[in-house]
């Protein structure tokens, strides 16, 4: 009421806006009444409200505008604010902030129905106890001013880390999916003898090349069985995350290059800051840190008893 008064009073005056609309809108209020309120010194939640408000806008830009409620909580409460999940949504609506929502997914690989591939090891299950052993690989595209380019992603199925990736203006084996391939396998610099590749049956991921590079570092090769998305479902979420938080932003995309360095601080952000709620809402890196941690004090000898 008091907005609507403020907006339209230099027009209209307020006792007549108060008049009219009292007649229409019973418990209006009088001209009186808004006088009072305007003097009425601001309460403590209004004077809270305005700082979460300020708060939660901070937060949404920092995170390139993406988090909806449940992430905006939690990145709140992160940063030391008590606050609830109806609390944070009513603030939002006020602020007029919104998460982003994912369209459908676009499907870049070739399948080649002919060709050999491995054996599904994954079945859709890509739950695993520890990094570096699975990893699943996807590619997806980019409408430049200059034509397409395409982005490959590397993941690691336990931290959801991408560990790996590369933007190039071709889809051809040695300059996007072997080399951000190579990328994670340089990131990780250890042992991957017990690690699973796992890709859709795309022919760059069946390519002679691709697979002799697996075979090299003793990596078990895993390819969807059914050819639909659910069959690389991690990786397909990390392409519409992707598309949806940086892709899809309204920004024009000029070339590869400009591409390639949003990608690099998108993955920066998506890797070290972006909270993850199959991760309880932690970042992959604080994940891997915790895991590496849990594991260190599970391998520490049990102390020795002190005897008499």
């Amino acid at each position: 009421m008091i907005a609507y008064i403020d907006a339209h009073r230099d027009q209209f005056g307020v006792e007549f806006i108060c008049r009219v609309l009292r007649a229409a809108i019973p418990g209006f209020f009088t001209s009186r009444g808004y006088r009072d309120a305007k003097t009425r010194p601001r309460c403590d939640r209004a004077l809270r409200d305005e700082l979460l408000i300020a708060e939660l806008a901070t937060v949404h830009r920092a995170n390139y505008s993406v988090y909806g409620v449940k992430k905006m909580q939690h990145a709140m409460i992160r940063r030391g604010w008590s606050i609830g999940r109806e609390q944070t949504r009513r603030l939002m609506h006020l602020a007029g902030l919104r998460g982003v929502r994912r369209g459908k997914p676009v499907f870049t690989t070739i399948t080649d129905p002919a060709a050999a591939r491995p054996a599904d090891l994954v079945n859709r299950q890509f739950a695993t106890s520890a990094p570096n052993r699975l990893w699943v690989a996807d590619i997806t595209y980019v409408r430049t001013w200059q034509g397409f380019c395409y982005t490959a992603f590397v993941i690691d199925a336990c931290t959801k880390r991408i560990v790996g990736w590369a933007v190039s203006p071709t889809m051809s084996t040695e300059d996007l999916p072997l080399q951000a391939f190579n990328h994670a396998v340089w990131q990780q610099n250890s042992d991957l003898s017990e690690l699973i590749h796992h890709s859709d049956r795309g022919s760059q991921y069946l390519s002679l090349t691709y697979t002799e590079r697996l075979l090299e570092l003793d990596i078990a090769p895993s390819v969807g069985s059914r050819g639909d998305s659910y069959d690389n479902a991690l990786a397909e979420a990390v392409n519409a995350a992707y598309k949806t938080e940086l892709i899809y932003r309204g920004r024009r995309w000029r070339g590869v290059d400009d591409v390639e360095l949003a990608t690099a601080q998108w993955v920066a952000w998506y890797n070290q800051e972006r909270l993850h709620e199959a991760l309880g809402y932690l970042t992959p890196a604080e994940y891997e840190t915790a895991l590496t941690a849990d594991s260190h004090h599970a391998s520490q000898p049990a102390p020795a008893l002190a005897t008499a």
